[in-house]
This record gives structure tokens, C-alpha cells and sequence, in this order.
């Protein structure tokens, strides 16, 4: 392939580099991404099997702000699968699936929290708010209470990136939600406040074909300004600009020469890349910890009542984080149309486990068969309903644990910067967020 020109080289073709690409070209800067495999997407992926789509990433989408803005500018509006409203959400704890409470009136009558739980929290508007090397699991616990911490906050934040909150400091990860939702002195009076407004936001959603074809109508989008099977190899400074050699090996290599490159890539890809001309911020970012997480998808014959459920912080004999449930949200409706009934027979009887991470790193090296068990197994005590194993795949989560302090705060050369999951908020919001502001950083609009 002949060398490239461009203004801006973006390495990875995930969320990130495409929603940067895609701001950026709106700005009427040249752009190039490049993507080593080939599809665009990154994480976020589904597969078909056995007439079923399974979600290999982000399992759903709320369709509000700028996602909702990108979706309709990118015409999948008509797409859309929408839950029927909202639907609650649960932990497990001690044999039962308690529903998350969402309200004063269901903080009361909940049973994750014994009455001494529910009276604690009463404290909690009096404590101080988060102090300077503090962890996520001091900090909700001295907010909130033990009992709060493991049955309610500390699962539902933990979970998402199967990740121990003892080890991970509010700094480098709460931080960026409690700096997001405004929340200074009290927590409970804003989570109070956010469940107020859920209602008026969009219910979860997804699309007829997956979650994949959200980067697919990225790409698509921006056309040959994407390349795919395009392996960034080395990155090199060159005549005050950027040489970005593609391929090389058993490949013949090419180079794309830009202004600036932009590397979207997660921390393990990228660390390799930056060891020559930013060998600190290699280290660093080399450093970082990764939880391992296994997620089997399986099917079972009964629909239950809800989006998922999360495992309790004191359930520490269970491998499973935290279960998806497909099927409530987006399974069958006999009222829809024929096109968005085929859709929903999709999602029929699918759920998704979560399996190790932090505290349960062995899971991850389990053969497939024997994972596949363990998560029949699981799911069987959790729900009380027997399912099968049809997909067993593997991913990789940031910690946000201690080796994330400064991650954000890299001192790269001139020309090169990071948009990533890892340097920032993760989630399809906060990609979206980032690829913005450092659009407008390194193509300011016109006065």
C-alpha cells in the first residue's frame, strides 16, 4: 500500500478513534484511522449464535444527550430497540435478589439493608466528602455503612469493571462521576437526585443488529478516511511532524506522515508504541492494571423481571460479578412490528454472566468448558433457574486501582496526545465527551 498523508493519524478504531475521526472531520480537519483488525469497534461487538445476538462489550445504550445526538445524526433512530420503561435492577445477597432501591420511599422498605443500614444512612449528609489518597471503599463506607457499601454502592460500582474498590482510589476513578453529577458533601442527596431525573431521560436501548452497529455506522460514515487491518507498528517524530509506520514482518510496511497523532488504542497497545518517543509515559502506562473478566452467555427459558443484578461485596465465594438480562429489555413483543419482532427473537432467553476480575483472578484462566460450568452453576444459585453456556469470550477492564493515580496527566511530546478509555471516563458517553474536547483542542473553530 502507498504512503498516506493526513493531518491527524489516529491510532485504533474503537469508540474513541472513531468518535474522534468523526469530530474532527466535522471540523474540516483530515483525518486517518487506523485499525488493526479488521472491523471497526474495538470492545464493543456482537455475535450471532444459534439464532441469538450476544453482546461482547457494552450490552446497551441509554439514548439521551450526545448519544442520542450521534445516533439520529447517524440515522439509526429507526434502529433502536427500547426497553418497555424502566425496569429495576438487583443484588444479590445472602440467597436472594434484592431490587437496588431508587427512592426514599424504596430505601425504606428494601431488604439489602437491615433497619441499623437504613438508620446510618441517615448520618451521611453530616460526613465530609472525599478526602485527598482516599480509597472508593473507605470513602462509601464512611459515607454510607458497611451494610450500604457491600450490598448496594460498592457492587454496583465495583462491578462494572470487576475491580476491588479497597484498591481503588476515588481520585482516579469515582472522582470522575462524583466531578460529573456535581456531587460535593453529600452523595445520598445526589443519588436521590439523579433517580428523580431517570425518568426523564430514555429508557436503556439497543440496536436491531447489536451494539456493534453503532462503530459499523461510525465507520461507514467516514468512509476511506478508515483503514482496516491497518497495525500501527512504530510511531517516530520526522520533519516537526509524525511518521506512523503501518504493518512490517510478514506485511509490507507503510507509513501514514501526519501533523499530530492521536492514540486511542488501550493501555497494553499503546505502551509498546510510546516506549521510543515518550519512554515515562510508556512506563507508566505499562503499569497499569487490567482486570481479566470471562463472559458467558447463556440461555435459560424463564424471563426474569429486570435488567441484571450485581453480587454483594460480602458474597465472597461466588465468582460471578454481576449477571445482564437481555431477555426483560429487549426479548420478545408479540404487538411489534414483523421487522422489530425478528429483532427482539434475538435477545429471547439471553443472559449475560460476568466472572472474575479482582480478588478472582484464577477464574480467568479456566479452559472454556470449565468456565462455562461455573457460570451454568452460579447463575442456577443466583436466579434459582437453570440456563446452558453458548458463547464464552474473555475481556480486559481497566482497574482503576491504585496504578491509575496521574494516568490522566501524561507529559507527551509536542503532537502527540491520547483519547482513550484509560486516560479518561470510560463508557460510550465518555468517549464521546473526550473526542470533543480535544476535537476542539486540536482543530479550534473558526472566530
Amino acid at each position: 500500500m502507498p504512503d498516506a498523508r493526513t493531518d491527524v493519524a489516529i491510532v485504533g478504531g474503537g469508540l474513541s478513534g472513531l468518535a474522534l475521526g468523526r469530530a474532527l472531520s466535522a471540523r474540516g480537519t483530515e483525518v486517518l484511522v487506523l485499525e488493526a483488525s479488521d472491523r471497526p469497534g474495538g470492545v464493543t461487538w456482537t455475535e450471532a449464535r444459534e439464532g441469538r445476538l450476544l453482546e461482547l462489550g457494552p450490552q446497551r445504550i441509554r439514548p439521551s444527550g450526545a448519544v442520542g445526538e450521534l445516533v439520529e445524526e447517524l440515522g439509526l433512530g429507526d434502529e433502536l430497540l427500547l426497553s418497555p420503561g424502566e425496569l429495576p435492577l438487583f443484588v444479590y445477597r445472602d440467597g436472594c435478589l434484592g431490587e437496588v432501591p431508587l427512592s426514599a420511599r424504596a430505601l425504606l422498605r428494601t431488604e439489602l439493608l437491615s433497619t441499623a443500614g437504613k438508620l446510618r444512612l441517615l448520618a451521611e449528609p453530616l460526613t465530609r466528602g472525599a478526602l485527598p489518597g482516599e480509597t472508593v471503599a473507605h470513602y462509601l463506607t464512611r459515607k454510607l455503612g458497611r451494610e450500604a457499601y457491600e450490598n448496594l454502592v460498592g457492587p454496583l460500582y465495583g462491578g462494572l469493571y470487576g475491580s476491588n474498590p479497597s484498591e481503588m482510589l476515588v481520585e482516579a476513578s469515582l472522582g470522575h462521576v462524583l466531578r460529573r453529577f456535581g456531587v460535593g458533601r453529600s452523595l445520598g442527596l445526589a443519588v436521590l437526585g439523579l433517580a428523580r431525573r431517570r425518568g426523564r431521560v430514555p429508557p436503556p436501548a439497543t440496536f436491531r443488529e447489536g451494539m456493534a452497529a453503532l462503530p459499523r455506522s461510525m465507520a461507514r460514515a467516514l468512509g476511506d478516511r478508515v483503514r482496516l487491518q491497518a497495525r500501527v507498528t512504530a510511531l517516530a517524530r520526522e520533519n516537526g511532524g509524525w511518521r506512523v509506520t503501518i504493518g512490517g514482518g510478514s506485511a509490507p510496511a507503510w507509513a501514514v506522515r501526519a501533523d499530530r497523532v492521536a492514540v486511542t488504542v488501550p493501555a497494553p497497545e499503546a505502551a509498546p508504541l510510546l516506549r521510543e518517543v515518550a519512554p515515562e509515559v510508556a512506563r507508566h502506562i505499562g503499569a497499569l492494571t487490567y482486570n481479566r473478566l470471562v463472559v458467558v452467555h447463556l440461555l435459560a427459558d424463564r424471563v426474569l423481571p429486570g435488567l441484571g443484578c450485581q453480587v454483594s461485596l460480602a458474597e465472597r465465594d461466588l465468582a460471578t460479578r454481576g449477571l445482564t438480562w437481555n431477555a426483560p429489555a429487549f426479548g420478545p413483543d408479540p404487538e411489534a412490528p414483523k421487522r422489530e419482532r425478528e429483532a427482539r427473537a434475538a435477545r429471547e432467553g439471553v443472559y449475560t454472566a460476568f466472572l472474575g476480575g479482582a480478588g478472582r483472578e484464577e477464574v480467568a484462566d479456566l479452559e472454556e468448558e470449565a468456565a462455562a460450568g461455573l457460570a451454568t452453576d452460579e447463575f442456577a444459585r443466583i436466579t434459582g433457574e437453570p440456563a446452558r453456556p453458548i458463547l464464552v469470550s474473555r475481556v480486559w477492564m481497566p482497574a482503576w486501582d491504585r496504578t491509575w493515580k496521574g494516568a490522566g496527566a501524561l507529559d507527551l511530546p509536542r503532537g502527540l496526545t491520547v483519547c482513550a478509555a484509560w486516560s479518561e471516563r470510560p463508557g460510550i458517553p465518555g468517549r464521546l465527551s473526550q473526542a470533543a474536547r480535544l476535537a476542539e483542542r486540536l482543530a479550534p473553530a473558526a472566530p
